[in-house]
């Protein structure tokens, strides 16, 4: 039987929720940091431009299609201890703020909160952002996104990443290589996946170029039973371990649990373990929706945050990274308005 989209009941709308991965140290941007900001703060809780940290520009661009409330934080414990993060943090919705003991690598950093949002919105369809990146054209990538979720919630068993065309050859990105177009649901050059390369040499990088291979955003929609699920064929150990911590949500043991679990728990990358196994007849049937027009970039090294900003300068692009304090959050669509999203949908495809 075919799985139904879930809707919200208070609203009759769809039920869409977030998760944005902070947990990370930023070993590699971390003396760069130092030197130019002078802090010791990981790189996602620092203004390296505009008035915001990366981690508050994520949260602004997230809350353009999920409401606070339903967007869940992953962060490292030793982080509370700068000021500046809790400062970050005070104001986010209860509950969201979901605490690992340590930084574990980024697929127990995706699956820690992904049990306490599945706990609370058990039949959500989830977007999963990463907390260092730089997206010039906030609300253009954030309509990918949307999407991305419309077509998840079209057919449940896909999980969607969104790819970005290369600029160059980089070795520090992972790459998406398209598999056949799936014309049938968006007219927007959807294709399956055929392959994950992740941080390839020089000359791996350029023939997957060649090969029409996109940048991996690492942003990516599913629903977590089908991503779970996956995960449990072919992780067993670090499915048991999560589905362990799942139980515990809301208990008084909680904390303990996740203790006790991550003390035994490796480092496990969520492109190099899982994702790059992804594949076979069963779901998640791996898809990528590239994204066009958008400038992006992984702010991971030194030299990909001094090349990002030396080209817009150069571009004349640096005036539209006005980020004035106080500004609402203005959402891209108003999900009591149901009829508003397949108009913009439709406007958005004749668009393109």
């Amino acid at each position: 039987m075919k799985q139904q989209t879930v809707s919200n009941p208070r609203t009759g709308s769809r039920l869409r929720c977030g998760i944005v991965l902070a947990g990370g140290d930023g070993t590699r941007l971390r003396s760069f940091v130092q030197r130019t900001c002078g802090t010791a703060l990981p790189k996602q809780y620092v203004n390296l431009i505009g008035t915001r940290s990366m981690l508050e520009h994520t949260f602004r661009r997230a809350e353009r299609l999920i409401r606070p409330e339903r967007l869940f934080t992953v962060v490292s414990a030793h982080h509370l201890s700068h000021f500046e993060v809790r400062r970050q943090l005070a104001g986010r919705p209860p509950s969201t703020v979901v605490i690992q003991p340590e930084n574990k690598e980024t697929a127990p950093g995706l699956l820690l909160p992904l049990m306490h949002l599945a706990k609370r919105y058990p039949r959500a369809t989830v977007a999963v952002f990463p907390s260092d990146h730089f997206i010039l054209e906030d609300d253009l990538f954030m309509t990918h996104v949307y999407l991305a979720f419309r077509l998840v919630e079209k057919e449940p068993s896909r999980l969607v990443l969104l790819g970005v065309r290369p600029e160059r050859a980089e070795s520090d990105y992972g790459y998406i290589l398209p598999g056949s177009p799936l014309p049938d649901l968006f007219p927007l050059g959807v294709r399956k996946i055929s392959a994950f390369i992740e941080k390839p040499e020089p000359a791996s990088a350029r023939k997957a170029i060649q090969n029409g291979g996109l940048w991996n955003t690492m942003v990516m929609v599913f629903q977590p039973e089908i991503l779970l699920n996956r995960i449990g064929q072919i992780a067993s150990a670090l499915y048991e371990s999560f589905q362990r911590i799942a139980a515990s949500v809301g208990k008084p043991n909680a904390s303990q649990v996740v203790r006790e679990v991550y003390r035994d728990l490796e480092p496990v990358n969520f492109s190099k373990a899982l994702l790059e196994h992804f594949s076979g007849e069963h779901p998640p049937q791996l898809t990528v929706l590239p994204v066009r027009g958008v400038h992006w970039s992984d702010w991971g090294r030194e030299e990909c945050v001094v090349e990002t900003l030396d080209r817009l300068r150069g571009a004349g692009l640096l005036g539209q990274l006005a980020d004035p304090v106080g500004e609402e959050v203005r959402p891209l669509f108003d999900e009591n308005k149901a009829d508003q999203e397949n108009e913009a949908e439709q406007e958005w495809l004749q668009g393109r």
